[in-house]
């Protein structure tokens, strides 16, 4: 009866122990589970979309003596009389989080971006402008605004690109290094954005039917006509006539 007795005691100590285990590993399973859905939910976090601001158009209309033209006017071309100066702006901020690998490398990630977009036209026309000079004028800023109307979404559509994107960065100064590199991003944002808005070409063209104001076409339809054909009618560097192959 006494030996019995040992060994149910001796069954019950291991059992414990057993179930003590059994806790143990279990707590272990439920962390390492419980570890890498906190990962996974990190790496597959959905990162906002990029904040787009497009500022009111900014226009103002301004005569001139000839004569003696303002200090602030812009240079006119060879030949013109007035201007329609229109300035595109766009101001892209990036911000992103760093994780250090040692005390001289690090990953960033771009979070967030918001890029800022403003149009400023300025028409410069002489002191007693004739109806005609004017509309062909207010026919450049229709063609600017134009363009402005969906600047939103290029930038948009381009600062999405970034966002999420990952950058190694050296140094000694990595926080440094990180500022220099996310201003950067906003540099490459910008710069991509001008590219691909570019009227240019459009108001050329539209210079191209109406001679600059010279001939009598309406600007109301040389304006449409450039918006539709800008991209493929646009005069080449080589003085083609973008004309000769409507």
């Amino acid at each position: 009866m006494v030996v019995r007795g040992e060994l149910n005691a001796e069954a019950r100590v291991l059992s414990r122990r057993l179930g003590l285990l059994c806790v143990l590993l279990g707590a272990l399973v439920l962390g390492w589970l419980a570890w890498r859905g906190h990962s996974s939910t990190a790496q597959n976090k959905v990162l906002p979309a990029p904040i787009i601001v497009k500022e009111p158009v900014n226009f103002a209309r301004r005569t001139f003596d000839p004569a003696n033209p303002p200090a602030e006017m812009p240079s006119l071309p060879a030949g013109e009389n007035a201007e329609c100066d229109s300035n595109f702006i766009s101001n892209a901020s990036v911000a992103g989080q760093p994780e250090r690998i040692d005390a001289t490398h690090a990953t960033v990630t771009i979070t967030q971006i918001k890029v800022t977009l403003q149009l400023n036209i300025t028409i410069w026309v002489p002191e007693g402008v004739s109806q005609h000079v004017m509309d062909h004028e207010e026919g450049h800023r229709e063609i600017s605004e134009s363009y402005y109307e969906t600047a939103d979404q290029l930038a948009g559509r381009i600062a999405s690109t970034y966002v999420g994107k990952q950058v190694v960065v050296t140094g000694n100064d990595l926080d440094g290094e990180i500022n220099k590199s996310l201003q950067q991003i906003g540099g490459e944002i910008t710069e991509e954005f001008d590219k691909e808005l570019n009227p240019n070409p459009t108001q050329l063209l539209y210079d191209s039917i109406t001679d600059h104001s010279r001939n009598e076409v309406v600007a109301a339809d040389a304006v449409a006509h450039a918006l539709k054909n800008g991209s493929i009618e646009a005069p080449q560097p080589s003085g083609t006539d973008p004309l000769a192959n409507p």
